[in-house]
């Protein structure tokens, strides 16, 4: 992936984090929980029904104001009663983040315009790399236009690679509208985290 130099500011806003010892509660009753520490790079399908999804999420950017350091190792989704969920397995602590909404996302130091089905963009900041300190990549997906495998999925319509440089990685989200979503971060066993992003299928 070519690299291109170029200066961004992190935009600092609070956010709801939640590390292991909350995941359970970020689980709605009724679904089935995602384990911390479950490192499968494809889709988790739950199928048990709820009668009670979480409230109080919103629409506006959530960032956080964590200082972590690591790498990209691995993007997978799954699927939940209440809401789509996509998974950022970091190689290191959890870091800074920033997910928003925005008209359009793009690559990162080119500009390049990335096309992403869905009524509604999400784009995902994330302060950790997709390669080591020797630029020897940590995570190549076999198509960068297509992360994962959303088709059927109530909420995603497509998951794409908008580039990383300089620290960080950008990932382009479409959604089917603007629905709210949440975002949290989970403490792995030794060296693993997680930074998690939930959109609602509805409001």
């Amino acid at each position: 992936m070519k690299l291109i130099h170029a200066i961004r500011k992190p935009i600092h806003r609070p956010i709801r984090t939640a590390f292991a010892i909350l995941a359970v509660a970020a689980v709605p009753a009724g679904a089935v929980a995602v384990p911390a520490l479950a490192g499968p790079s494809k889709a988790v399908v739950t199928t048990a029904a709820t009668s009670t999804c979480p409230t109080g999420w919103g629409s506006l950017p959530e960032s956080s104001n964590l200082r972590g350091a690591g790498h990209l190792t691995n993007v997978w989704t799954g699927q939940h009663a209440c809401f789509d969920r996509i998974v950022f397995d970091v190689k290191g602590k959890p870091s800074w983040f920033l997910v928003r909404y925005v008209p359009n996302v793009y690559t990162v130091g080119e500009g390049r315009l990335v096309p992403l089905r869905g009524g509604a963009k999400l784009e995902i900041i994330l302060s950790v790399p997709s390669y080591d300190n020797d630029y020897r990549s940590t995570y190549n997906p076999a198509n960068h236009n297509e992360l994962t495998n959303v088709r059927g999925y109530r909420t995603f319509r497509q998951v794409a690679d908008a580039g990383s440089f300089e620290g960080e990685t950008t990932i382009g989200l479409g959604v089917r509208a603007r629905l709210p979503f949440r975002v949290f971060t989970l403490a792995g066993q030794g060296s693993t985290s997680r930074i998690v992003v939930d959109v609602a299928h509805r409001w």
